[in-house]
């Protein structure tokens, strides 16, 4: 019997390959070669299952050309590149790579708001143009985290992770805000208070994003959120690009409004905000909140466990549109 044909639409650890070839036919992009949207459904035509990253668009158009897909699998958490409604219509599972990666974002989530906080980058910008020939007391001077304000947007496992690590480890008083409100054991596990947007916006020292995207959180935090901030305040994304006004935030770091901001996702990426490039006072990095050997290799595990359970037990473990399983 023929094996399933399967697509790998991006370069992954060569592990991962060999174990989807011990199930699957499958055409893989060890070259990483960047398909645009069009090729990308050529090359799912025929196959009954695909290997996703976070930049593989999967909507009706792509769904058109693959008459034969049954499964998504994508080596990520978050999901904005599938249309899952379009996905439903069609009768094609989506899943994701939750739970893996949360306590290594959330470290990460951490670096970036201490980066920032004490201008990690700037210093570092300035001591490799040569410029330090002495010492002065105020020479990127920053703000401390420990005894501060830890504000948190979204608090999912990674929030609570980031809350985690800012009430424990650092004393910091940590509030947060969220669509729901956490169980109570939840809140004393994390030493997190709930508040509603305006007063976390107004309150934190360092405010956190980790909030899933959709269309109701694009540009969750523009101009007029980014003004009820407090002008020493940092702001940290590790959530999606598009919940930020990206040009908004470059204009408020341009004119002092806030301290500072970490960065990790951007709108259009791996385009970034050419304003955001001219200010100083951010930290930017590519995405890469996830990116310890590890945890790629845990994700990718997760993405092939699900192609596996699917189509061939007929058992996905992460759905995120189960009701195509009941057709």
């Amino acid at each position: 019997m023929s094996k399933p044909k399967i697509l790998v639409a991006r370069a992954i650890i060569p592990a991962t390959v060999a174990r989807l070839e011990e199930h699957f036919e499958v055409e893989h992009n060890q070259a990483d070669q960047p398909w645009s949207k069009q090729q990308l459904g050529h090359k799912l035509a025929g196959k009954v299952g695909a290997f996703t990253t976070g930049g593989d668009r999967i909507d009706a158009e792509t769904l058109a050309a693959a008459p034969e897909l049954k499964i998504c699998a994508n080596m990520a958490v978050g999901y904005n590149n599938f249309d899952i409604d379009a996905m439903t219509a069609r009768g094609v599972l989506a899943t994701n790579a939750p739970d893996v990666l949360t306590e290594t974002t959330a470290d990460f989530g951490f670096a970036l708001l201490m980066a920032t906080a004490r201008r990690v980058t700037e210093s570092e910008h300035f001591l490799r143009a040569g410029k330090w020939d002495r010492w002065s007391f105020d020479m990127f001077a920053g703000s401390d985290v420990h005894g501060s304000t830890l504000g948190i947007l979204g608090m999912g496992r990674i929030g609570q992770g980031i809350a985690r690590r800012g009430a424990h480890g650092f004393g910091m008083n940590v509030i947060y805000h969220n669509r729901s409100r956490l169980a109570p054991d939840l809140e004393a596990a994390c030493r997190a208070r709930y508040v509603d947007k305006d007063e976390l916006l107004r309150t934190a020292d360092h405010l956190v994003l980790v909030l899933p995207y959709s269309p109701s959180s694009h540009h969750a935090i523009g101009a007029s959120e980014i003004a009820l901030m407090k002008p020493t305040a940092n702001l940290i994304n590790i959530a999606r690009g598009g919940i930020v006004d990206d040009a908004a935030l470059a204009a408020a770091l341009r004119d002092r409004k806030i301290a500072g901001a970490g960065l990790d996702v951007y709108e259009g990426e791996p385009k970034v905000h050419p304003d955001l490039l001219t200010v100083p006072n951010v930290v930017l990095t590519p995405h890469i909140a996830s990116a310890t050997v590890p945890t790629r290799r845990a994700m990718a595990d997760l993405a092939t466990d699900n192609l596996i359970g699917f189509l061939i037990h007929g058992k996905p473990l992460t759905p995120l549109n189960p009701e195509v399983l009941t057709r």
